[in-house]
């Protein structure tokens, strides 16, 4: 998994533009966390040394084992857990939960959003970040379901949460250029699937033939567009209220 097109790396200059997409969120909510925090997915372990030093304790989930040294950070903590539920945390107990990039993975999306509100102090925020299905270019088979904003503010009001701060993250004209020009080569690969296969295909059978081409085509970009795709940072993309073209959601939900 940590070398598949969702887990995108820094060492590769390829996956720079999504590298940076994921970093910008903690950048982001950095400002925001207080107190108590708990972290679903914690992937490559990006984010724990941009918000370990803005909370009181922070424990870090993720299904997969994780290779880093969590020792060096003396208020983090690493859980090796597959979810829902959040086995073995009491509820009423963080100030605040954030989930980047992961919602848009999990089968019983109902379910892992009553966790983390039963976990949630009375007051507590659900800070998440999930591609803007608008916004996608093509069925990524990795995901159970992707979300519009109206979509995603009705689960989380359905689940208990008293109301949601609908953001949404947007790029800058170079992030914006960078995405023409992705959108411009998917649609040369997509054009040969005329049976429309993409969508009905079991999402299984099509994970390891996306992530080849998925890394074809940034590979493909990265070639002919070398000086766009390495100079995008994190301060390329900016929060602003959510509208239809946001990149990804950005919600923060209060219980």
């Amino acid at each position: 998994m940590i070398q598949t097109a969702e887990r995108a790396s820094s060492q590769d200059m390829v996956d720079n533009y999504v590298y940076q997409r994921c970093l910008f969120a903690y950048h982001e909510v950095k400002s925001k966390l207080n107190g108590k925090v708990l972290e679903i997915g914690t992937g490559s372990g990006l984010g724990i040394e941009i918000i370990s030093n803005h909370c009181d304790s922070l424990l870090t989930l993720d299904k997969f084992y994780s290779e880093l040294d969590f020792t060096k950070f003396s208020n983090v903590e690493f859980r090796q857990l597959e979810i829902p539920p959040l086995r073995g945390i009491e509820s009423n107990t963080y100030d605040y939960v954030i989930s980047f990039q992961v919602i848009e993975h999990i089968e019983n999306d109902n379910a892992y959003c009553a966790e983390i509100n039963r976990v949630l102090k009375p007051g507590g925020k659900f800070i998440l970040t999930t591609p803007n299905r608008l916004q996608s270019l093509t069925r990524n088979p990795w995901h159970v379901r992707e979300y519009t904003g109206q979509e995603l503010k009705e689960l989380l009001l359905t689940n208990q949460f008293s109301s949601v701060d609908m953001l949404g993250t947007f790029g800058s004209e170079k992030v914006n250029n960078y995405i023409e020009k992705n959108r411009d080569s998917v649609r040369r690969i997509t054009k040969w699937d005329i049976f429309n296969l993409q969508y009905r295909l079991p999402r299984k059978l099509l994970q390891i033939p996306y992530d080849i081409m998925n890394r074809l085509n940034r590979k493909r970009i990265a070639s002919k567009n070398n000086e766009l795709t390495s100079s995008i940072r994190f301060e390329d993309f900016f929060v602003a209220p959510h509208n239809s073209n946001s990149l990804d959601l950005f919600f923060i939900a209060t219980k």
